[in-house]
């Protein structure tokens, strides 16, 4: 697969999970108390950059061997980029 393939991929998986926010945020301030969360905008922030890299991680696995740390750099920094964009949705 060659990077632009994998860039896209992750950008759709990225896309998919910030699709997610305000479903998630709106279940995450009516579950406060039982799930014990003081601020539900960094919950759901972990939630979807977890669900990006761990679904960005599959994808990898799925298209060969195990991914080589490379590989995985290369899903983080793809995923980094994004950053700002999930931050944005979330915060603002």
């Amino acid at each position: 697969m060659s990077e632009e393939e994998l860039e896209f991929l992750i950008t759709q998986t990225i896309n998919g999970a910030i699709s997610t926010i305000p479903a998630y945020l709106e279940e995450i301030k009516q579950n406060k108390e039982t799930l014990k969360v003081e601020k539900p905008e960094e919950f759901v922030y972990g939630m979807v950059m977890g669900m990006a890299l761990g679904m960005s991680g599959a994808l990898l696995s799925a298209q060969k061997e195990t991914p080589t740390p490379e590989d995985q750099m290369k899903v983080r920094d793809i995923v980094y980029k994004h950053i700002p964009e999930i931050r944005e949705r979330i915060f603002s």
